[in-house]
């Protein structure tokens, strides 16, 4: 039976494959398709009988937060916060399990701290499993279609991100493949969409959308397509999808917040989750007649990606980077370099431009503890808004340093996503560096430091803000809505605070007039406009940045194995994308270009 790009064969003996891996080894190199060993309903033990056996057979150290059935795929859902210890040796505790009740262990990592999100999104996925099981044997049979044959060819046309920063989205096709690579949306302008009426074709032929990583600017747009009409698979690797969806919600929630009617509801949203095949990094995955899917590491947030499609019998290999960050990170290890085949890659430019050098992280924690310890002798609060995902525990992991080397004793003060955002790290212990893995699997999680306090509602901000010195993580990085926002105004006449800036700051957004030294902001008290001061102190440390730099990219470029044989620039502003692009192809000898938005460019 085909469940996505994958086969499921149902057994009264299941435990035969799973003591005989060569035999499904055998199987998969025969089929050339992923399979997956499932159990025969026959052969089910009753759920409550199966529960309680379960917990007597995995070993207390294993650590087991929950236990659930999955009745739609014959399995066993084991969260826990030691998933090898429920495996076993060898599988020995896997094995016993089917033996004794007859259900395929499907074992996941619980987080340290209560992620609602996650919870949510692994209990819906098994709550609409009939539904996703239909869908899975739809997709398949879409993937493994019939291939028109003919003339062979790859295009791609710029939807949005080009030209640009912010609703990030590239038309990819071949003759038997047509696929999205990232659907974003610009939060700080009224021109949000990626240019979708471009697509003269029904949604439903869409054979996926792949996500490189959970931002809005590469996501927004996701529940839209789904909301009118679209029902086909949504690629991303598991963090993803979790990262995704929470700030999806978030972002419904503080438009409704802020008066403003979002463009899609919670329902589209748990409508495109439902709709994910996750990958983990270097799984190839068929995802139509003639494209497979492998993502790597692009070191810029937890599961971000850079894209490899192959196309044909070695036609023709893409990489798409999205975000990219190729250099030193506490959170996460730099961006991968190496692919089997490359003939084309689309490039970020963010920071691309000539003058574009980021300070050093070492001189930007450095610069970061000075305003903080500046501050709190004059008595003010730090505000420093950051990206929920990403920057937000990049932040939280150099605080808690500071802290454990007793140079820092303010209490931090964690609001928004930033605190649920990083629990759904630590569910995910391997996409993360192996310093902060290790700490996370020896119960000594730096997310969970005592110098961390959550904010637990909004009548809290202006008594946090008046408490006296203290340091306060807050959505969104470039201040264009969320709690850094209204922290933001309850701080900003008084010159005893400061605000840190430490990310990419959009072209319209609060963020980016205070890098220009604006003085004066229009608010909306009580029904009516009013200018606010901006007396406090204004810092950017660019160290922080989850993209790379000049530097860094040139470097990245340098690094790729095998070298591109062509390069598309996008995701940056005008002048930045023309000097990178003029630059590679002076520097490396490659044929550069950068298309503008609903520009086509053939590859192949």
């Amino acid at each position: 039976m085909y469940e996505g790009p994958e086969i499921g064969i149902y057994t009264k003996n299941p435990l035969y494959f799973l003591e005989n891996e060569d035999v499904v080894r055998k199987i998969a190199g025969t089929i050339k398709k992923r399979v997956n060993i499932r159990s025969d309903s026959s052969i089910l033990g009753p759920k409550e009988e199966a529960k309680k056996k379960i917990l007597e057979i995995v070993p207390e150290e294993a650590g087991v937060t929950d236990v659930y059935f999955d009745e739609s795929f014959n399995s066993v859902v084991i969260e826990a916060r030691r998933p090898g210890a429920v495996i076993g040796p060898r599988g020995d505790v896997v094995k016993r399990i089917v033996k004794e009740t007859g259900w395929m262990p499907h074992v996941l990592r619980a987080p340290v701290e209560k992620s609602e999100i996650l919870k949510g999104i692994r209990y819906h996925m098994v709550r609409h499993g009939r539904e996703r099981k239909k869908f899975l044997e739809k997709v398949g049979e879409r993937i493994y279609r019939e291939k028109k044959g003919g003339r062979e060819w790859v295009r791609i046309e710029a939807l949005g991100g080009f030209y640009q920063v912010g609703r990030s989205c590239v038309f990819f096709q071949t003759q038997d493949t047509k696929l999205l690579l990232d659907l974003g949306i610009d939060v700080a302008s009224e021109d949000y969409l990626p240019y979708l009426e471009a697509l003269t074709f029904p949604l439903n032929e869409l054979d996926g959308i792949v996500i490189s990583h959970a931002h809005l600017d590469h996501v927004g747009a996701v529940p839209l397509l789904y909301k009118w009409g679209y029902d086909g698979p949504l690629y991303c690797t598991p963090p993803t999808r979790d990262l995704m969806a929470l700030l999806l919600l978030d972002y419904v929630e503080v438009l409704v917040k802020e008066g403003r009617e979002p463009p899609f509801t919670e329902r589209d949203v748990k409508n495109a989750i439902s709709h994910c095949i996750t990958r983990n990094y270097h799984e190839v995955t068929d995802i139509s007649p003639d494209v497979k899917l492998t993502f790597y590491n692009a070191g810029h947030i937890l599961g971000s990606a850079t894209v490899h499609l192959h196309v044909g019998r070695g036609l023709h290999n893409m990489v798409y980077t999205g975000d990219i960050r190729f250099g030193f990170s506490r959170l996460l290890g730099p961006a991968e370099v190496n692919y089997p085949r490359v003939e084309s890659m689309i490039i970020e430019s963010t920071y691309g431009g000539r003058r574009d050098y980021h300070a050093s992280r070492k001189e930007s924690e450095e610069k970061l503890l000075q305003v903080i310890k500046e501050t709190e002798e004059k008595g003010g609060c730090v505000l420093i808004p950051s990206f929920a995902v990403g920057r937000g525990q990049e932040i939280m992991l150099t605080l808690e340093e500071f802290y454990r080397r007793g140079e820092l004793d303010l209490p931090v003060y964690i609001d928004g996503m930033i605190r649920e955002a990083a629990a759904i790290h630590t569910a995910y212990v391997e996409y993360l560096k192996r310093s902060v893995q290790r700490r996370i699997l020896s119960n000594d999680s730096p997310f969970e430091s005592e110098i961390f306090q959550t904010v637990n509602s909004h009548s809290e901000r202006k008594d946090i803000v008046n408490s006296g010195p203290c340091i306060i993580i807050a959505p969104s990085g470039a201040l264009t809505g969320g709690p850094a926002v209204e922290y933001f105004q309850l701080m900003a006449e008084d010159p005893k605070n400061a605000v840190v800036l430490v990310g990419y700051q959009f072209e319209g957004s609060l963020g980016r007039k205070l890098q220009r030294g604006v003085k004066e902001i229009p608010v909306v008290r009580n029904g009516k406009v009013s200018g606010l001061k901006v007396n406090l102190r204004v810092e950017s440390l660019s160290g922080f940045s989850g993209h790379s730099d000049r530097r860094e990219l040139m470097a990245y470029i340098g690094h790729v194995s095998p070298t591109p044989k062509r390069i598309i620039v996008n995701h940056g502003d005008p002048e930045k994308i023309r000097e990178f692009s003029e630059d590679i192809k002076r520097k490396f000898r490659i044929d550069t270009v950068a298309p503008r938005n609903l520009d086509g460019v053939r590859l192949r």
